[in-house]
């Protein structure tokens, strides 16, 4: 539903007046984007009433070009999509990954004869993850939202100024419209202003390294296998899409990766060449370069005063595990049940304490993530010849061990903790 709406409500505790207002809607969400909308979809399921606010203009997000990075979605992650019926359309763009492989490698002289393996057939469950491009997961998200009509769309709108102080959330637009609701939840990325309005601090650091970003089409098929080659200046993930074609995340220090950047498409090959390898036979490129700067990114909280934070609006990671996405629909799908729980026991869902029992659930899984991740880049990402002895003989020592590769390869995939119902695939 496009344009400023007010939905239409039930009769239910969630719609009725507080003091002397009737809310507009349930729950606020600021950021249009993966998380928001996906966020958006899941609490309409669930009922709720969802104003959905994006600073940039829906022609923008829709474009095949906004994006060009490529996602590994897990397997609890296709069990979340599922549970809100969009599974169907994305997995008839998506690529099953049947194989990781895993090693460390120098440009030019190929990967370390030290090769940590991960095979699909090691599960039950069937293919590891599947990849998918921004470009059709958002368009199927996209298509979704304005199909939805418990979903309002304020496109090409700013929230200038939110007040959390109270029994309601309202946020102002930069139009001057005042939304009404019980929670905001701030889905607006590494740099959100909604968790800066709510005085939620952060804290990380500059990894000094730059994603080099896009698909490449190639010779020989890839058979579903993904690749991860550990550079000195950073890691390489080759990983397979539909066809002929794969999408690199290649990663290096920043000054360089302008320097590449900046080069020719046919300069851009033939830096890449070496580092690719010859396996897939000739290559070239089959779409737009982008670059991402990376950055570890914390908030303190996870909630404020009617106020939650979900993806990188909380916790933004290295890429080189490729659980950025997958940790934003772990949020969206614990949020989403705390919050539908509580409105079904007639709670306020919006108050401080049902917050915290999100925060609760889902922190600590974030900061071992988080933990795990930098330290694997700081291990990974040099030269130092006794680190490199070291962690070859490591990864030969694990894809020795089966049982231990079974419990990775589970851990990758989402199958382990205390998951949400809407990643077991089940509606709440």
């Amino acid at each position: 539903m496009q344009g400023s709406v007010t939905a239409t409500h039930g009769q239910s505790y969630r719609h009725a007046h507080i003091g002397r207002m009737k809310l507009k809607h349930d729950i606020i969400i600021v950021g249009g984007g993966l998380n928001g909308c996906s966020q958006a979809l899941a609490l309409a399921h669930s009922g709720f009433e969802v104003a959905l606010v994006e600073s940039l203009p829906a022609r923008t997000r829709a474009a095949h070009d906004f994006d060009g990075r490529s996602y590994a979605l897990s397997l609890t992650s296709k069990n979340l999509l599922q549970a809100i019926y969009l599974w169907d359309q994305v997995y008839a763009q998506s690529q099953p990954i049947l194989e990781i492989k895993a090693t460390d490698g120098r440009p030019g002289t190929g990967p370390s004869p030290f090769v940590l393996e991960f095979d699909h057939a090691e599960i039950e469950e069937g293919p590891m993850g599947y990849m998918i491009e921004d470009r059709f997961l958002r368009d199927v998200l996209l298509d979704a939202i304005d199909a939805d009509d418990r979903i309002s769309t304020f496109n090409g709108a700013t929230i200038v100024a939110q007040d959390t102080q109270g029994p309601i959330a309202t946020a102002t637009l930069d139009s001057g419209e005042v939304l009404t609701a019980q929670l905001i939840i701030g889905c607006d990325g590494r740099k959100s202003a909604t968790a800066t309005r709510a005085g939620v601090k952060r804290s990380g650091w500059d990894y000094g390294q730059t994603a080099l970003v896009c698909a490449i089409a190639h010779e020989r098929p890839h058979h579903g296998v993904a690749h991860q080659f550990f550079m000195p200046a950073g890691p390489l993930a080759i990983l397979p899409l539909p066809g002929n074609r794969c999408s690199i995340v290649w990663t290096e220090e920043t000054k360089n990766a302008a320097r590449i950047q900046s080069l020719s498409d046919d300069g851009y090959l033939e830096e890449l060449r070496p580092r690719f390898g010859d396996f897939l036979g000739e290559i070239s490129l089959a779409g737009t370069r982008f670059s991402y700067p990376l950055n570890l990114t914390l908030a303190d909280r996870f909630c404020a005063d009617r106020v939650a934070l979900v993806g990188d609006a909380a916790h933004g990671v290295h890429p080189l595990a490729g659980q950025g996405l997958n940790a934003g629909l772990k949020d969206i799908a614990a949020l989403t049940e705390i919050l539908t729980l509580a409105m079904r026991r007639g709670e306020d869902f919006g108050r401080i304490d049902v917050l915290e029992r999100y925060q609760q659930w889902r922190r600590f899984d974030v900061i071992t993530l988080a933990a795990v991740t930098d330290t694997f880049n700081k291990l990974f990402s040099n030269d130092n010849s006794l680190l490199r002895i070291g962690r070859d003989l490591g990864m030969g020592f694990v894809n020795a061990l089966p049982g231990v590769r079974r419990s990775l390869i589970r851990e990758a995939a989402g199958l382990t903790g205390d998951l949400p119902q809407l990643l077991q695939g089940r509606p709440i």
